[in-house]
């Protein structure tokens, strides 16, 4: 089964289940036990982060009143979802959105004024949601700010035909907060010379919290046709690297050729999706687990081969220490 049938089993087998909610009151109490059964069924992450769901809407039940105002609910749903600690879940109302984004809580470790100013000189090039340039040494940069962004084969193709004379290539995408998955195979098909493992993916088949199917392999084709570049590469990522970025990292770090530096990745490694309360209000969760190359799940992040940090030291006297040390780790390696 390719991944692309793949993800859109899950996401037909999650649409068939969420018809199949009860008819909930549009109150205070039918709102919070929507919540808490849709959660209970659909939720990918209970046994992997030691999550007592009833523990946790026994709780938070306990706390809701007849006369409570629509911010007190929203408020006591968004913390009763906060305890799961997903980026990837949400509570989405017309007033506002509940999130746990965990790279708040740690150094960014990323200066994009530092690095524009002080290594491209303001002269970097441009095109397809990538900056581009050749740093001293010979060394490529890519900068991939947003997985949103659409990469097109051709912008690909001369982006990795500029830099196809450099003895190594930096990619940067710290605090690259995710995006596409279709723009994670495009990027990676660029730095594989054959067919590649790439993850699992498993979805929910019952609504117990682990009723899930066996994982499906999904592999990565070298783009045909196209620019290659297989040379040495060091991603750099940081906390703020989340989502379809921490796929993008935990694959990239399998491959031979390749290292990552920096900080321990933001994680959020299920597929999320979205249902909807009676009043109205939309809950967004990890939905399918997705698996690395190595089998593992990196819902709290990929680790990476060499843990660095941006102190402000450092950027007051110029120096990004996360690139300072992909240039060298880049040159030791000519």
């Amino acid at each position: 089964m390719s991944r692309y049938l793949l993800l859109a089993s899950c996401l037909l087998l999650l649409l068939t289940a969420c018809h199949d909610e009860p008819e909930w009151p549009n109150n205070a109490q039918g709102n919070f036990d929507a919540l808490w059964t849709i959660m209970d069924e659909h939720y990918s992450f209970f046994d992997y982060k030691d999550v007592d769901w009833d523990e946790v809407g026994a709780r938070y039940r306990a706390q809701l009143t007849s006369n409570m105002t629509s911010q007190e609910l929203f408020d006591l749903c968004g913390d009763m979802l906060k305890e799961l600690r997903d980026g990837h879940t949400n509570l989405i109302a017309t007033h506002d959105v509940s999130r746990y984004w965990i790279w708040e809580q740690y150094p960014e470790n990323y200066n994009e004024r530092l690095v524009n100013e002080n290594y491209l000189h303001f002269d970097y090039r441009q095109t397809s949601g990538i900056t581009y340039y050749v740093l001293e040494n010979n060394i490529g940069y890519m900068r991939y700010a947003n997985f949103t962004s659409g990469i097109g084969e051709g912008n690909l193709d001369h982006v990795l035909s500029y830099l196809a004379a450099c003895d190594g290539l930096i990619i940067d995408v710290r605090s690259n907060g995710g995006g596409y998955l279709t723009n994670v195979e495009t990027l990676v098909s660029r730095f594989i010379g054959e067919r590649t493992l790439a993850g699992s993916i498993s979805h929910k088949r019952g609504k117990g919290h682990n009723d899930f199917s066996k994982p499906y392999l999904y592999y990565f084709e070298p783009t045909k046709n196209h620019v290659h570049y297989l040379k040495p590469v060091v991603v750099l990522a940081n906390r703020g690297s989340f989502s379809a970025t921490n796929n993008f990292v935990a694959i990239m770090k399998s491959l031979p050729q390749v290292t990552v530096v920096g900080d321990t990745t933001g994680g959020g490694s299920g597929l999320p999706f979205t249902s909807e309360l009676p009043n109205g209000w939309r809950v967004r969760f990890s939905s399918c687990p997705i698996a690395g190359p190595d089998g593992e799940i990196s819902e709290f992040g990929t680790a990476p081969d060499m843990r660095i940090d941006l102190l402000d030291a450092d950027v007051a006297r110029g120096h990004d220490t996360m690139l300072d040390k992909a240039v060298e780790i880049l040159i030791a390696k000519q």
